[in-house]
């Protein structure tokens, strides 16, 4: 390679090769690589920060899982003996008590998530398609529709613990002594009202999320398509199922996946309504492993039915994101 010098104006000397490069050119590239790595270097920190949040107590909690750790080993969790897999074989043999009591719960969350979802999806969406159409106050409906998706999870859940009481609630005030739907005051915080307690706090909490999303996904959809529509003669009904509906597709089923990951796991919401022990009606996966835990003393049964339970929501999830993307794609073609 032959190398030439230059002077510039100045009195400066430049060293080029045959190409013509300056001999500068490493530093303008480690000057590049510099720009360009910033960003990454200053996220580093909230990076690893994140991954110690998530990734130790999850690496943790798996391997307290293999251990016979009970409250004789709380100061020492390290020194519990092992286990092997008999957390998991006490988790998942239904006819023992521990068992039995886990999979009961596994099928009342179920249940309990199967409707929450579904009704905080079916109010949101009617409240946003009804919001879409120019009237006065719509700003005013819109923000007083927001207000249960910002107050904070425990005052929230307070003010329905209060209006679910027995003596003096105002939801027995409303229906016994107002409406006269019932025989006699009912007790929402025990017995089998509980499920349709919890489930009315959750929805109530849940749908201005569902109603959010929504509405951010009726801004896409270009007016002109409801007005070919309605000059073709379609009504508002077939509006909403022909164009409304497939149109947020793609938005409804990021929103029932989160929906169904955050009711699933929810433990706010019962462990503030009933405290820590739940009725066994409104006995949610949650609060079980809760108690398993924390009540019991039975640190590694708790561990193992945590795994349990992360597993099956990576499955749901992997199934769910698999049917979705086919259903897409077939779609699409």
């Amino acid at each position: 390679m032959t190398t030439t010098v230059s002077t510039e104006a100045g009195g400066r000397t430049v060293r080029k090769d045959a190409t013509g490069a300056s001999a500068r050119d490493p530093r303008r590239r480690t000057g590049r690589i510099r720009r360009v790595g910033l960003p990454y270097l200053l996220l580093l920190p909230a990076l690893v920060l994140e991954l110690l949040v998530h990734l130790v107590p999850m690496v943790i909690g798996i391997v307290m899982s293999f251990k016979e750790l009970t409250q004789f080993f709380i100061r020492d969790w390290g020194a519990a003996p092992w286990s092997g897999v008999d957390n998991y074989k006490v988790s998942v043999d239904f006819d023992a008590p521990v068992g039995e009591a886990l999979l009961h719960s596994f099928l009342v969350t179920v249940a309990f998530t199967l409707l929450s979802v579904g009704l905080c999806w079916l109010i949101g969406t009617a409240a946003a398609i009804c919001m879409q159409d120019t009237f006065r106050g719509r700003g005013l409906l819109r923000a007083l529709f927001l207000v249960p998706y910002a107050l904070p999870v425990y005052a929230a859940v307070i003010t329905w613990v209060f209006m679910f009481q027995h003596d003096n609630g105002l939801v027995n005030h409303v229906l016994h002594d107002q409406l006269h739907l019932t025989d006699k005051p009912s007790f929402w915080l025990i017995g089998d009202n509980s499920f349709y307690a919890l489930l009315t706090v959750s929805v109530w909490k849940g749908w201005p999320f569902a109603f959010l999303i929504v509405m951010a996904g009726l801004q896409n959809i270009p007016g002109e398509l409801y007005e070919a529509a309605a000059l073709d003669g379609a009504g508002v009904w077939q509006q909403i199922r022909r164009i409304t509906l497939p149109s947020l597709r793609p938005v409804n089923q990021v929103l029932v996946l989160v929906l169904f990951l955050w009711t699933f796991n929810d433990f706010n919401t019962p462990y503030v309504l009933f405290g820590k022990a739940a009725p066994e009606a409104a006995d949610l996966i949650s609060v079980h492993i809760y108690q398993a835990s924390f009540v019991t003393w039975n640190f590694g049964t708790g561990s193992a039915m945590s795994v349990l339970l992360l597993l099956f929501l990576l499955f749901v999830t992997g199934v769910y994101l698999a049917a979705t993307s086919r259903g897409r794609r077939t779609a699409d073609a």
